[in-house]
């Protein structure tokens, strides 16, 4: 699911080098069409759907006389979740991704979790329909695939702390007047991972380690306030995990995505991958700090919306979907990404989230909300 984005190219890599190993069932990409198709004849899918209902035609006339199916939609795209599969790599991009990833749980799938909105926007949904489907669920972050491959499920009651660790992106060392003066090019240009825009920039503001802590709490039986994070500007220490002896845990490796990914694809096995190889003694260095919230407020106001729990992860997220976006097409400054979260926080009163359109509903009206919030700032 999401197969044309940054997680679903990596994936799309490793299943082209084990060939024979795995049988595709359906990929689904967003508008990329002519990649969504290449990717179909590579893997020999029996289906491909295009999210954009407007290039399905493209879509048809691509894949003739292939064999592979053809359908477009947000409803396609939902329902191809629920074909039978195995496994399901939910990499679609923000909230567009919640109904796919929660139908794959439904039917008891193994989960391969790349889509931080499902539990940032609707984990309790999201968990209890794991639960309730029998299924399994495994996160494709680097953090959290580093944490779920040293945490001791069955003792966590051994755990007295997880440590998300943070590149601290390409502005770690920038003053607050410098980042205000940080273009969309220089903020996804980001020193040790290749990665879209949109986390790129969440990268770089550290709201994709505040995210990240709000799926940590929904992962791992920890409570909120045994979540750590620290920065590691080598992303080579992935994340770690405390023990009440003393131990602390940690999986390391080389900052390549196909790492986690595959360990999801292979689960409960491990498969070869084209990682580089980790040499501590060429890296000779491993340096970890503190995070500094007053030049990245985001952290701070992820923590608060965990805190208060209910609807304010949700609409922490859907603020900074539209923030970021703003930034990206110029029309805001990058300090003021956090400035309209917080706007749009302070503003928006919070109903209880028992069901997905209650979810889809407050995720909407913050984005309206966050609309406003750019027109003011920008004006």
């Amino acid at each position: 699911m999401g197969s044309t984005g940054s997680i679903g190219c990596n994936t799309v890599d490793l299943l082209v080098r084990n060939p024979g190993d795995y049988s595709v069932e359906v990929l689904t990409g967003n508008r990329n069409v002519t990649l969504l198709a290449q990717q179909a004849k590579d893997l020999g899918a029996q289906l491909a759907v295009i999210a954009d209902e407007s290039l399905y035609g493209a879509l048809k006339d691509l894949l003739s006389g292939t064999g592979i199916e053809a359908a477009a939609g947000d409803q396609a795209v939902a329902d191809a979740a629920a074909r039978p599969s195995d496994v399901v790599v939910a990499a679609i991009v923000g909230t567009a991704g919640l109904r796919p990833t929660l139908q794959a749980a439904r039917r008891g799938a193994l989960v391969a979790l790349a889509n931080k909105e499902t539990l940032v926007s609707a984990g309790d949904l999201m968990t209890q329909e794991v639960k309730n489907g029998g299924a399994t669920l495994i996160p494709v972050d680097s953090e959290h695939s580093a944490i779920f491959q040293v945490f001791d499920f069955e003792r966590a009651d051994s755990v007295s702390k997880v440590t998300l660790t943070a590149s601290g992106g390409p502005f770690l060392n920038k003053s607050l007047t410098e980042m205000a003066k940080m273009t969309p090019d220089e903020a996804v240009a980001h020193p040790n991972w290749d990665m879209g825009a949109k986390i790129s920039v969440d990268s770089a503001s550290m709201m994709n380690k505040g995210l990240e802590l709000i799926e940590a709490f929904h992962l791992f039986p920890v409570a909120a306030d045994a979540i750590d994070i620290v920065v590691h500007p080598q992303s080579v220490v992935h994340s770690m995990v405390s023990y009440v002896d003393g131990s602390v845990l940690a999986q390391l490796g080389t900052p390549d995505m196909r790492t986690p990914i595959s360990l999801a694809l292979a689960w409960p096995k491990r498969m070869a991958t084209p990682a580089e190889t980790l040499s501590l003694a060429e890296i000779g260095t491993l340096t970890f700090q503190h995070p500094d919230e007053v030049r990245f407020p985001a952290l701070r106001l992820a923590r608060d919306c965990l805190t208060e729990g209910g609807g304010a992860p949700t609409v922490l997220n859907a603020a900074n979907e539209v923030a970021v976006a703003a930034f990206l097409d110029a029309k805001i400054g990058f300090l003021d990404i956090a400035r309209v979260v917080e706007t749009v926080l302070d503003r928006t009163s919070l109903v209880p989230l028992d069901c997905l359109d209650a979810v889809f509903a407050l995720d909407q009206l913050a984005r309206v909300r966050a609309g406003e919030a750019v027109v003011a700032v920008s004006g």
